[in-house]
């Protein structure tokens, strides 16, 4: 199973609109997703402020930003198999 992080914050309007997309696209028994929540680390707050939502791939390192549909979130997973 893939770890993916799904970085955010408590109140983040844009993190709850990308919940309900990465329950539908993601396959469950491929992927496990993880919410991070950046306001107790100080690299992630500087990392990922301003960016919030974005979607890691815990083995790569590759991020996904928000805003993403569907199609982009498939994109994104289909390039990890190329990824390690």
């Amino acid at each position: 199973m893939r770890l993916l992080e799904l970085m955010t914050t408590e109140g983040c309007h844009l993190c709850e609109q990308a919940t309900p997309l990465l329950v539908a696209g993601l396959d469950p028994n491929l992927f496990e997703v993880d919410l991070v929540d950046i306001a107790f680390d100080d690299q992630l707050m500087n990392l990922y402020a301003t960016r919030i939502p974005v979607l890691v791939d815990n083995q790569s390192g590759a991020e996904l930003d928000w805003p993403f549909d569907m199609q982009q979130l498939a994109e994104f997973v289909e390039s990890l198999k190329t990824l390690t």
